[in-house]
């Protein structure tokens, strides 16, 4: 056995697919030094029984796109090594039994043809042509995935191995990681079982290992081990190597091919936790007992697919335990409570599809400090608070494990771990109806059902018009004629402070935040790449003090982002403040109206003006007013202690009633925003966007001579242009739900799709907002120019462009 190296740039724990993929794609990258340490062999964690399905469409553009990367590097890496690594690329069929889960389907197909993939639509009995051995009668469609295909867990890996070495890096087996030295906050090393390895950047791809060991240096990791079981069976006749994968989500089930036989698998809804205590000392190419009681649940199911099954003869049935998420993706990154600490875990049983992407998306973080491209959907950062709890974790998992097959709804909630963070205000608003939805853990009313109206405050899934439709035109007709109060307690609000805060924050922030006390400044904060790390608001409340909010969702992301770039030297602390303060946003034309009769404060705007903070006395209450909007509305957001939530509360119900006060949803927000064309970070913006290519160029300070992150390439771009640009699409046809991810036609030819849709109550059409691109440039102009159409479940339907917004009440209404 070879010696351990003294010293290496940097430290791959964890030798399953994706830390041998990391180990594969760093060197490649110029890093020489790159140690990879298992504490077994190679696989013998999960990676080894894996079933090894690979399949590419996600939600998401950019995770499409890393599974997509997957592919590409499976298909050259056997030619590449010289080692086998059964990849084969024959395709992939999922079913659809229902017409909802055909809508789904086609919903699927449309969004696949967005990012670039083609998925065709299948008859039943053209799918049964591909998939002879199964039964159809009851098949309203399916569709199929050509570039899908399935790969032997083990020899991929393998290869991935062989190609780490190649290129340079180091590989231990038999070498167990005891700690990680940090000190005043800086990785300097690792200490295993065989000696100690200087470092400064450690990678943990430990599997289901990665919570616990995290933990070590306080880095959280929301995973958990959960059961997962499939069979293999005998050669069964009619079982060709090139049959397609097939997933049948409707039967919760799974199929692949294996030297003539079937694996067949599925996602019970009754999910098995393992290891509740802690993962036993020597597991290592280990399996559970196989639980065939269990089991029984996804055969039953199975027989009636693939009636063969019934007479044939099973080799093994494989319960082995992965790392299941909370919310079913995997996390990557670097982790927000220590630098240089990047993780690769919690991959929910498609950590051989996303293996190849993954490695090369982390060492590209790890090369650059940041992603390849955005990978919001993954990033370690989308989580927080209540992900410390491994009980709340356990319970949130369980869950999303038990939804991997079922029907992924518009706008569906999780029922799990909750409540967990309410406002104040939470049983007050549920007794008057709120339907809640959950944020970060946050309790935050969606919609309020009118119970004289024989409303329930529950939602009902569908893809059409779900049955809070009417209640949300309720609540944003009163935006725009009245006034509403939302709940946004669950904002995220930090306080920067220190002798050098105006400094660091002009650095950070992309508008001028050099303001006289009480200014309100909106503003971008940008990568090295001009693209949009944090779309948040900033108040200026002393000279030293900055009191800056954002998206509930965002906490833990901007947070880790503004205190990660205040320059070093810099005196300035950030300190999150969100459980402090409650939110009481307060919109509508009859907003100052009723402000005003609660209050001694001139709300004039000559002594109130657009953009500006003051602090309020209100029921006994400080109240730090914000003169801001997001729903195209004169208001204020209120932000107050939270012991005054309650009282606030009440004194502006009792002052706004006979004014139509009515209280109001994040649902009305969105449908609001959308009419006036405000952005929302992680769907119309985000890192691979900016602000010029999303319209929000007037938001960034070239004009003054302060330099700031991510100004160099505001100013190439501004001097060559963009090839992409936000714009805005409507359809009048009522009976056309847009969702998001609908594909975007100009003059027939695609190029781009919508980032996020909805209703608009005022204007009665459905609005949707996407990129249009062209690699030879776009303009104003050439958006406007084009004949468009939406691909909307796969049908296509005309609808019109705009690119300023669709509602505008005046800014003599909003700002006046």
């Amino acid at each position: 056995m070879s010696s351990l190296p003294g010293s290496a740039k940097a430290v791959i724990i964890g030798g399953g697919i994706v830390g041998c993929s990391t180990a594969y794609h760093l060197p490649k990258l110029g890093w020489s030094e790159v140690v990879l340490l298992e504490r077994k062999k190679l696989t013998s964690g999960t990676t080894f029984h894996a079933a090894g399905l690979v399949g590419q469409l996600r939600s998401s553009a950019n995770i499409t796109q890393l599974l997509g990367e997957s592919v590409a590097l499976y298909k050259r890496l056997e030619a590449e090594t010289g080692l086998a690594t059964g990849w084969k690329m024959n395709g992939g069929l999922r079913l659809a039994c229902n017409e909802e889960r055909w809508t789904e389907v086609k919903r699927q197909a449309t969004t696949a043809r967005s990012f670039g993939l083609d998925m065709q639509l299948l008859t039943p009995k053209e799918a049964q042509e591909l998939w002879p051995l199964m039964t159809v009668d009851d098949l309203v469609g399916a569709a199929f995935l050509p570039t899908d295909g399935q790969a032997n867990p083990s020899d991929i890996t393998q290869a991935l191995a062989k190609g780490a070495r190649m290129a340079g890096a180091s590989i231990f087996e038999d070498t167990k990681v005891i700690s990680v030295d940090v000190e005043k906050g800086r990785i300097k090393g690792v200490e295993t079982d065989r000696g100690r390895i200087d470092c400064e950047v450690v990678i943990c791809c430990a599997g289901q290992w990665t919570r616990n060991f995290a933990a070590t240096v306080g880095v959280n990791v929301p995973l958990v081990s959960v059961e997962h079981q499939y069979m293999i069976t005998e050669a069964i006749e009619g079982v060709a190597p090139d049959l397609p994968t097939l997933r049948d989500p409707d039967r919760l089930t799974y199929y692949k091919e294996e030297v003539g036989g079937l694996v067949m698998g599925g996602y019970e809804p009754n999910g098995i936790p393992w290891a509740l205590d802690s993962i036993p000392e020597d597991f290592h190419y280990t399996l559970l007992t196989s639980d065939y009681d269990h089991f029984e649940q996804l055969m039953e199911l199975a027989l009636g697919r693939v009636p063969a099954l019934e007479t044939a003869g099973i080799k093994e049935l494989v319960n082995g335990p992965e790392s299941f998420t909370p919310d079913g993706n995997f996390i990557l990154g670097e982790a927000p409570e220590l630098k240089n600490f990047y993780v690769g875990a919690g991959f929910n049983a498609f950590g051989i599809a996303a293996g190849g992407g993954a490695g090369m998306a982390l060492a590209e973080w790890v090369n650059k400090g940041e992603p390849p491209f955005d990978l919001w959907a993954a990033d370690i950062r989308r989580f927080g608070r209540p992900h410390f709890d491994t009980d709340w974790v356990r319970s949130r998992t369980l869950e999303a494990y038990g939804k991997h097959y079922t029907m992924a709804w518009p706008h569906e909630e999780h029922d799990s771990g909750r409540p967990c963070r309410k406002s104040p205000l939470y049983e007050r608003l549920a007794a008057k109806g709120a339907c809640f939805g959950e944020k970060l853990g946050w309790e935050r009313p969606n919609w309020f059902a009118d119970p004289g109206a024989g409303e329930a405050p529950k939602d009902i899934y569908s893809f059409g018009r779900q049955n809070w439709f009417g209640a949300v035109a309720r609540e944003h007709k009163a935006a725009r004629e009245a006034a509403v109060i939302f709940d946004q307690t669950s904002f995220a609000k930090f306080v920067l402070k220190g002798p050098d805060a105006e400094a660091a924050l002009s650095w950070i922030a992309a508008n001028d935040v050099a303001k006289p006390v009480g200014a309100l400044i909106y503003t971008q904060m940008l990568n090295d790449k001009g693209g949009i790390e944090c779309d948040l608001t900033v108040a200026r409340v002393a000279e030293d003090e900055y009191y800056i909010v954002t998206g509930t969702g965002f906490a833990t992301h901007d947070f880790d982002w503004i205190s990660r770039n205040i320059p070093a030297g810099m005196n300035a602390q950030l300190v999150d403040v969100t459980s402090s303060y409650s939110v009481l946003s307060l919109m509508g034309p009859k907003a100052r109206e009723i402000l005003s009769r609660v209050t001694r404060h001139d709300l004039s705007n000559e002594s109130f003006p657009f953009s500006r903070m003051q602090t309020l006395g209100i029921a006994g209450c400080p109240v730090r007013a914000l003169r801001v909007t997001y729903v195209g509305e004169l208001g204020w957001e209120l932000h107050l202690p939270v012991e005054y939530a309650t009282s606030v509360y009440d004194a502006l119900m009792e002052a706004g009633a006979e004014l139509g006060l009515r209280d109001a949803g994040y649902r009305a927000i969105e449908s609001l925003r959308l009419e006036k064309g405000y952005r929302a970070w992680g769907a119309d913006i985000g890192p691979d966007h900016t602000p010029d290519e999303a319209g929000l160029g007037w938001a960034v300070k070239l004009k003054k001579n302060i330099d700031f992150k991510g100004r160099a390439a505001v100013e190439v771009q501004r001097r060559e242009g963009v090839k992409k640009m936000l714009a805005c699409f409507t359809v009048e046809d009522p009976d056309v739900v847009l969702l998001g991810r609908e594909t975007i036609y100009r003059d027939g030819q695609r190029v781009g799709w919508l980032t996020s849709a909805g209703f608009g109550h005022t204007l009665g059409v459905s609005i949707g907002y996407g990129y249009v691109r062209n690699p030879e440039g776009v303009d104003r102009d050439f958006v406007l120019s084009g004949n468009y159409e939406l691909e909307v479940a796969t049908e296509r339907v005309k609808c019109e462009v705009g690119m300023t917004a669709l509602y505008d009440p005046g800014m003599e209404r909003v700002k006046g």
